[in-house]
């Protein structure tokens, strides 16, 4: 089986485990509510800017992301605010 991946980090079967059983007993609606989407970014709205990348600057964005610890969004931000701000 193929290895499960989410944010960077492997998902093993026992964190499967954990969310089935989380979702058999039932969710309280309320509570999803107020942790649905994607936490803000900055005092309003963010926006989405599609880019390309080559497969080269793509491997070497990727190589320091993971040196980093960071994921593909987070290294992208991260050379533009250096470049920006330099």
């Amino acid at each position: 089986m193929a290895k499960r991946i989410m944010q960077g980090r492997e998902v093993t079967d026992d964190q499967v485990q954990v969310w089935a059983d989380e979702a058999e007993a039932g969710y309280d609606v309320n509570q999803l509510a107020k942790r649905w989407g994607r936490p803000p970014r900055a005092d309003g709205p963010s926006q989405v800017v599609p880019t390309r990348f080559s497969d080269a600057e793509l491997a070497v964005l990727m190589r320091r992301a993971q040196r980093e610890g960071m994921d593909r969004s987070a290294a992208i931000r991260a050379a533009v605010r250096e470049w920006a701000h330099s």
